[in-house]
């Protein structure tokens, strides 16, 4: 990781993750009781797993597993905005259009944190 950041925690990424797992679980209190364990658990899960492999990335030792991390992450990210566009087909949710920003924010920022890291590496392709 750059010497200027200190832990995972100084990353705009993984901030903006932690932003939208809170989003996710306010957004699914809603849910009918029956989606517990269903889509409830399954977004729940993908939106905390955003932030955890940003932050278990960041740990490791080289710039390799990181960005190995970051990729789970966007895997992640993606079965988030796919739930969150079912729920909206179900009308469990009404407006998305906040959280689809949100998820769109994340992106953005983890595929400039990839491309740093790239870069950073020497293999900016």
């Amino acid at each position: 990781m750059n010497a200027n950041l200190k832990t995972h925690k100084d990353l705009d990424a993984w901030k903006r993750s932690m932003d939208l797992v809170e989003t996710i679980y306010k957004a699914t209190k809603e849910f009918p009781p029956e989606e517990l364990y269903g889509l409830t658990s399954q977004l729940r899960r993908a939106a905390v797993s955003i932030p955890s492999n940003i932050a278990e990335g960041a740990a490791r030792n080289s710039t390799k597993e990181f960005l190995q991390f970051l990729h789970v992450s966007l895997g992640s990210l993606s079965e988030v905005e796919t739930q969150i566009i079912i729920a909206k087909r179900l009308s469990y949710l009404d407006d998305t259009s906040a959280v689809e920003e949100q998820i769109e924010t994340v992106r953005r920022l983890i595929l400039g944190l990839i491309r740093y890291l790239r870069r950073e590496d020497g293999k900016e392709q």
